[in-house]
């Protein structure tokens, strides 16, 4: 076994998590289960942490298991049982099983989340077993809060969980899980009533599982795709269903769009992808603002939006379409009308369809078919092939006929007008039909010339040098403006191209300003709009080795990436662009033209500009901290330079007094002179105690424990830490109310600031009023005082630390109070709102979470406190 655990060491373990639902599936079960699978088989296997609930089942299966003895830890005097992680490093088994890996552990750990410990025993090349619910997933614990209405305060980073080398769902229908819950499988009897009425519904059981399916199927579908990279596998694979619509930027987009996204809607999880081809001869002229209003139609729809440049419209939609593994492709039906169908020949659809493969290809109707009329295609780039052609027939239909047509009437034309004539048919094919066709019909034009209308007539022969002189201005005219046309037409198509980029380049501008992370939505489009495997940012540290000119490989990083596949070195990518002497942009797929790489080279610029915002961006987000600590010390000096002073030079008055050799004092004297120094010392233990706990929430470490308590005990035991002011408070309490889930000790503190803030403003001979009532799933306790009121823009104010409402001479405090009195309530689950009390004065509002059912130990892990937040909703 010694041989075995040194040869680990030198690997990272393998993390298996087992993934429910909910509560009560059988992830445990399940854990417990393949750990006596292991053992079985010969692994060295240990129970690092396992909660079984007290269920008899899940804690049968311990017996024959290598069980790690618990750590205990005291805090606030309670003892707590935790995973010792030191004990398993020190056992360093082959596989260890942990439960409950979203558990936050008891304050004096060695991390604060179980799964950083999972994390180290990973390091170490221990494999691990754990599990984990679905609303436990940082991703995921907004949705499950608005299904359930309980916030989900322990979480577990989605990467943690993705990064697992196996992830398993531990299924079970909700109507099943209900049945456990009601045979008494889950939870006590006390529980299971308030359970099934409220968490345990099925629909909200129903949508869990439905989040967990959803959850696994990313991961399974993350797989799937690195292992077609891997193995560069190129063909579509129908696993899932995606839909990708082809948008041109005409009036039928939005019925494509909805059409896509029924298509997808009918099978479940299904993808709708929306592209956009911004073509040099095809699509180039495509309405901005159609293509603005289609974009947020489909991302309404749940879809996502592209745009790849290509000069072959069908090839790019396929090139897109394979590359994101899309099953089918929606296109809508040609505007053409069909005379022009007729001269250009088949359309965007016929070619995809004939080229798609495996990709299903729908044509979809709509009002605009067959709208565009007229003779000529209107071509937005340079003269095609598909137009020379037009052009050669276009000649080669009308030179007959114009020859025919000057045969006739011989009698009435001279040469001149025959040579202009034809000189005419030969700018209208050079029009159409670009330099080639000209060129053609010039050389014809002339040749008929000669054997029809020159001397001798029918041979190919000229008498006269006057016609030999016409015929060559005649071809060297047809030569001149054939070449201007098509000169013209390749402006035109270079003009289209730029247009083309631009619009690429301005979209993706606008998609890295809506993004919050600049590098990584640049690279995808950049994948995207050249239709790439990856597309990377590689950095290369500045202290490397730089005698060669490209560097070791692991002299290069990489910053940011999109796609699969991605290069570690620039050497390892089809097509690469240096930016600096340390960074440089990678793509992998296939290699560009000349041409793509102009615009690439701007995509490079924009990388390295994002990348130093992003970077620059950080350091000012880490420098907020900082500053917000600073201006909080300035506050802090500021505020507290006569406040500390006060009760510090009356209860040294007042000591020094007693000591004097000098003064006898007889015992009234005495009592009064130690009252007021005790009076002080605890308005000086009060406010360096309010400093302590402001400073601990606004850093974020203060740790909460909420257990069930009565409200009545925690207003007593406040209004004895007043002391003898606190008599004068008046109380009225219901005689029963529910408990509350706080953490009493914190409760106390903000009650015992309220009721100080409410005695210091309330006129002689009208003491503060406590009252509290139950309404619904929350107690309110209300703090009355009738003291002058706060105008209504000043009520938000008086939470802010340091802040004092119309006080002058620094005499009434550092004004923490309130402020620390909403962020203690806040930290609890609670609200603190101000109202106006009726006849003037202020209301404090403070409302906590109640607990139907009495004994509940909510202890600070997910196998107590999570469950106490379910069974109270």
């Amino acid at each position: 076994m010694a041989g075995y655990s040194e040869g680990r060491v030198a690997q990272r373990g393998q993390l298996r998590i087992y993934l429910g639902a909910a509560a009560g599936v059988g992830k445990t079960y399940a854990l417990l289960s393949e750990g006596h699978r292991r053992a079985e088989r010969g692994a060295d296997v240990v129970v690092a942490f396992a909660e079984t609930h007290k269920r008899p089942q899940t804690a049968a299966l311990l017996d024959g298991l290598d069980v790690i003895p618990r750590k205990k830890l005291t805090y606030r005097g309670s003892e707590w049982e935790e995973m010792d992680v030191d004990a398993v490093l020190a056992r360093r088994p082959e596989i260890a099983l942990v439960d409950e890996l979203a558990h936050t552990n008891v304050p004096g750990s060695r991390h604060e989340k179980r799964w950083e410990d999972v994390e180290e025993l990973l390091e170490a090349g221990i494999d691990v077993i754990s599990a984990v619910n679905v609303q436990h997933l940082e991703s995921v614990t907004d949705v499950v809060e608005q299904i359930t209405g309980v916030p989900q305060r322990e979480t577990v980073p989605d990467a943690v969980v993705r990064a697992a080398e196996q992830v398993e769902l531990v299924d079970m229908t909700a109507e099943a899980l209900r049945r456990r819950m009601a045979h008494g499988n889950i939870y006590p009897p006390e529980k299971i009533d308030a359970a099934l009425t409220n968490y345990f519904r099925t629909g909200n059981l129903t949508a869990l599982r439905e989040l967990a399916l959803l959850w696994l199927a990313d991961k399974v579908d993350e797989g799937l795709q690195k292992y077609r990279a891997d193995h560069n596998i190129t063909s579509t694979w129908e696993a899932r269903e995606r839909i990708v619509v082809a948008l041109t930027g005409g009036p039928e987009g939005d019925t494509l769009i909805r059409r896509a996204a029924r298509v997808a809607a009918r099978s479940s999880g299904g993808d709708l992808l929306a592209v956009h081809v911004t073509s040099s001869d095809g699509l180039t002229g495509a309405n901005p603002g159609n293509l603005a209003r289609q974009r947020q139609l489909v991302e309404s729809l749940g879809g996502t939006y592209h745009q790849v440049v290509g000069d072959e419209i069908s090839e790019a939609l396929l090139m897109f379409a394979k590359a994101e593994n899309a099953t089918q492709l929606v296109l809508g039906a040609s505007r053409r009308g069909w005379l022009l169908a007729l001269l250009t020949g088949p359309g965007i659809g016929a070619r995809t369809i004939r080229d798609s493969g495996p990709i299903d290809v729908h044509i979809v109707t709509h009002s605009h078919v067959g709208s565009r009329w007229g003779l000529l295609p209107r071509y937005r780039g340079g003269v095609t092939r598909k137009r020379q052609l037009a052009g050669l027939l276009f000649g080669a239909v009308l030179a007959p006929l114009l020859t025919l047509v000057l045969s006739v009437d011989r009698s009435g034309l001279n040469l001149t007008s025959d040579v202009l004539a034809f000189l005419l048919l030969v700018v209208a094919v050079a029009l159409f039909g670009g330099f080639t066709s000209a060129v053609v019909m010039a050389v014809a034009a002339s040749l008929l010339l000669n054997y029809y209308f020159t001397p001798p007539i029918h041979e190919f022969t000229i008498s006269e040098p006057n016609n030999v002189l016409a015929i060559g201005v005649f071809v060297a005219v047809g030569l001149v403006v054939s070449w201007v046309v098509d000169n013209t037409a390749r402006r035109t198509k270079q003009a289209a191209r730029a247009n083309a980029e631009s619009e690429l380049l301005v979209t993706t501008a606008g998609s890295i300003l809506r993004g919050q992370d600049a590098v990584d939505a640049l690279l995808e489009r950049a994948r995207e709009a050249f239709g790439m495997r990856a597309a990377c940012l590689l950095e290369r540290s500045a202290d490397s080795n730089t005698g060669s000119a490209r560097g070791k490989a692991a002299d290069w990083s990489v910053v940011a990436c999109s796609g699969q596949g991605p290069a570690q070195h620039p050497d390892e990518a089809e097509v690469e662009v240096p930016i600096s002497d340390t960074l440089s942009l990678a793509l992998s797929g296939r290699p560009l033209p000349a041409s793509d790489r102009r615009v690439l080279g701007a995509f490079a610029s924009y990388a390295a500009v994002a990348l130093e915002q992003q970077r620059l961006a950080a350091e000012a987000e880490a420098a907020k901290p900082i500053a917000a600590a600073d201006r909080m010390r300035t506050a802090l000096l500021a505020a507290v330079s006569h406040d500390l002073r006060t009760p510090l030079a009356s209860a040294k008055a007042a000591v020094t007094s007693l000591r004097s050799s000098d003064m006898h004092w007889n015992p009234a004297d005495t009592a009064e002179l130690l009252a007021t120094a005790d009076e002080s010392l605890d308005r000086l233990t009060r406010l360096v105690a309010n400093l302590l706990d402001m400073s601990r929430l606004q850093a974020g470490a203060l740790s909460l424990f909420p257990r069930p308590a009565g409200i009545d005990e925690v207003i007593a035991m406040s209004l004895d830490s007043l002391g003898p002011v606190g008599r004068e408070i008046t109380v009225e309490m219901p005689e029963t109310l529910p408990a509350v889930a706080v953490d009493p000790a914190i409760l106390e503190r903000v009650v015992v600031n309220l009721t100080e803030n409410a005695l210091r403003y309330s006129p002689a001979g009208k003491p503060p009023l406590l009252t509290a009532s139950a309404l619904g799933d929350r107690v309110e306790l209300r703090v009355v005082d009738r003291g002058p009121g706060i105008p209504d823009n000043d009520k938000d104010r008086m939470f802010v630390p340091f802040q004092r409402l119309g006080d002058t001479d620094n005499t009434t405090g550092v004004g923490l109070g309130l402020a620390l009195s909403r962020g203690l309530t806040e930290a609890m689950g609670g609200t603190l709102v101000p109202e106006d009390t009726p006849g003037g004065g202020i209301t404090m509002v403070l409302s906590v979470p109640a607990t139907p059912g009495p004994g509940i130990d909510a202890g600070p892990g997910t196998g107590t406190g999570t469950e106490v937040q379910e069974v109270a909703r």
